[in-house]
């Protein structure tokens, strides 16, 4: 089963699920994670092949929804799912083919569509730093930022990095291999009637004016907000606002 890191106690609210993105791991989730858990038990996970979780040869949509299912199992159902980019895919795959197990879903800044560009070259620069001789962080990021020029990027991509180990806590080969299917949409049938957010970095890119049609066509109740002066990764740069939206809509 996925790696978990649980916050706060089952209460009278359902739990809340909350599914990183690429690259991403439970901790990134911490601080929102733990804010919400002050009425609720939050639930945030490692997804296959990052952070503590079990390393697979295979990372599509269909599988990673499989794995929230055994997460959600072991919890009150149907719960509220939260996921994020690569993980907002997948709970949406996981709302389309298992609605028992959710009850509001809340899909942060993206859409289940194809999308054209790749995450590739972030996967090559991990894999091509040289961490010989890396003590410390932040000679880490001096190295990555040959590659890297986005200094959050890099703080974000670091976050994965055991410095102590010497090693990546991801399973960059097999992301890299994957990159399709990560960057792809399985096209998945039917349709979730739950309540819906689409919750959207407003500087972000992801989700965009022509999606609304796909996504109405698989959540009809959506419904649409967006964090100001916030891009893809909003909840590092705007975790209040997105702490708040979230309570607003799951206590809707």
């Amino acid at each position: 089963m996925l790696n978990t890191v649980h916050h706060g106690e089952p209460g009278a609210l359902p739990p809340l699920l909350i599914v990183p993105g690429l690259f991403g791991s439970a901790r990134n989730w911490g601080a929102v994670a733990a804010r919400l858990a002050s009425d609720r038990q939050v639930v945030a996970v490692d997804m296959r092949n990052h952070g503590g979780s079990f390393r697979s040869d295979t990372h599509g949509y269909p599988e990673m929804a499989g794995d929230l299912a055994e997460v959600l199992e072991t919890l009150d159902v149907p719960a509220d799912v939260l996921g994020h980019s690569m993980g907002g895919k997948a709970a949406m795959v996981l709302a389309l083919t298992r609605p028992g197990l959710v009850r509001r879903l809340i899909v942060a800044d993206i859409a289940p569509v194809a999308y054209r560009h790749t995450q590739l070259p972030l996967v090559e620069a991990m894999r091509g730093l040289d961490l010989t001789g890396i003590t410390r962080r932040s000679e880490a990021d001096a190295r990555l930022a040959e590659t890297v020029e986005d200094r959050g990027v890099r703080a974000f991509l670091l976050q994965s990095l055991d410095v102590a180990e010497g090693r990546w806590r991801l399973n960059l080969d097999v992301l890299a291999r994957e990159m399709p299917k990560i960057m792809g949409w399985p096209g998945i049938a039917g349709s979730f009637d739950g309540p819906t957010l689409f919750l959207t970095g407003a500087e972000s890119g992801y989700v965009r004016p022509e999606h609304r049609g796909a996504i109405r066509a698989l959540f009809p109740a959506a419904r649409f907000a967006a964090i100001r002066d916030a891009g893809h990764w909003l909840h590092a740069e705007k975790p209040r606002e997105v702490e708040a939206s979230v309570r607003v809509f799951l206590g809707g």
